[in-house]
């Protein structure tokens, strides 16, 4: 298998990184493989061949479990939503917290932060002169 042309996009939560391989795969042609990108291609899957994959498909679970929205509404549904949305947010706090964003920062690896200030096309350039793709 060539992986010559494969990239990895990683980093902490909401970060952004879905919309720069969404936008990244659109503008070169590529097949954008982010956190539901088989959803597009499910009905064409072999379960054979991606168990991991049509799980869903052929269990027959709830169309939206992949997406993010999908556990915002179920926080909505609880009896103290707002306690529910802060424990969540509590959650990412520890996950995502300043050990953890420090070694993903030092870790040798080309960093883009997020700025509401920029556009995503200007997020795509800026990291394809990091992937040194044009």
């Amino acid at each position: 298998m060539d992986l010559s042309n494969v990239y990895f996009v990683i980093g902490t939560s909401y970060a952004g990184k879905s919309t720069i391989v969404k936008n990244l795969a659109k503008k070169h042609q590529g097949i954008a493989l982010e956190e539901n990108y088989h959803d597009a291609k499910l009905p064409e899957l072999d379960s054979r061949e991606f168990p991991g994959l049509t799980y869903t498909r052929d269990l027959q679970m709830i169309e939206e479990l992949p997406e993010k929205q999908f556990l915002y509404r179920l926080m909505l549904e609880e009896p103290d939503p707002q306690a529910a949305l802060d424990n969540y947010k509590e959650i990412l706090t520890r996950v995502c917290s300043k050990e953890s964003y420090d070694e993903l920062l030092h870790s040798g690896f080309q960093v883009i932060f997020r700025d509401e200030e920029r556009s995503e096309q200007e997020t795509v350039l800026l990291a394809e002169r990091l992937l040194g793709i044009s």
